[in-house]
């Protein structure tokens, strides 16, 4: 489990087709500090599993489901990602609980800046909104974030400085993907009152 909290800004070294797979390799100093082979670090809000360390880089393959639901394929050499190790269970949960299983991939419409914040709109699937509210959780490319607005096709949230400066989301212009997490306790609520009709 993950908190959304954004430890690293971390940068891509390869990305290596494997069939429908991949292999990434990623530099991520602070990350790898106390990894261990199997150890789980979240990608950009993707939950992977370390199969492969050196020095300050980890490597993970990538089945062709987390390619299929995540921006992962669009990754090259050189670009940014956000990484987060687990939770600890007696660690403070910062942002909201975050399992890693990208639900789907938005896109930035718009970016609108303020003093020393911007607003930015997000797409997202139509089958993702249902479970987006104002004030409600998401994720962002591993970001935990607060919807500001919510509606049927998109929401907007809104980026302070630091979140700008230590997160891709500080980077993406409009038209660029992003992964995308829905509450899970949203997704658990549905699923239960659902839950007769499918008797």
């Amino acid at each position: 489990m993950f908190t959304g909290i954004v430890e690293e800004l971390g940068e891509v070294i390869a990305l290596e087709p494997a069939g429908d797979s991949a292999r990434l390799t990623v530099r991520g100093p602070l990350v790898v500090s106390d990894a261990a082979h199997g150890a789980s670090i979240a990608v950009n809000g993707v939950c992977l599993t370390v199969t492969d360390l050196k020095g300050d880089t980890f490597t993970v393959d990538v089945m062709k489901e987390t390619l299929d639901r995540s921006s992962l394929a669009a990754l090259e050499p050189g670009s940014p990602v956000n990484l987060e190790r687990p939770v600890r269970p007696a660690d403070r949960l910062g942002g909201h609980i975050v399992q890693g299983h990208v639900d789907g991939v938005g896109r930035v419409v718009s970016r609108e800046p303020g003093d020393r914040w911007e607003v930015v709109t997000v797409e997202l699937p139509r089958r993702l909104a249902r479970y987006v509210a104002e004030k409600g959780s998401i994720t962002v490319d591993g970001v935990s974030l607060t919807v500001v607005e919510a509606r049927d096709d998109a929401f907007t949230i809104a980026l302070i400085p630091t979140t700008l400066e230590l997160t891709t989301l500080g980077r993406k212009g409009p038209g660029d993907p992003v992964n995308l997490e829905v509450d899970v306790v949203a997704k658990y609520v549905e699923r239960l009152v659902t839950a007769g009709s499918l008797t």
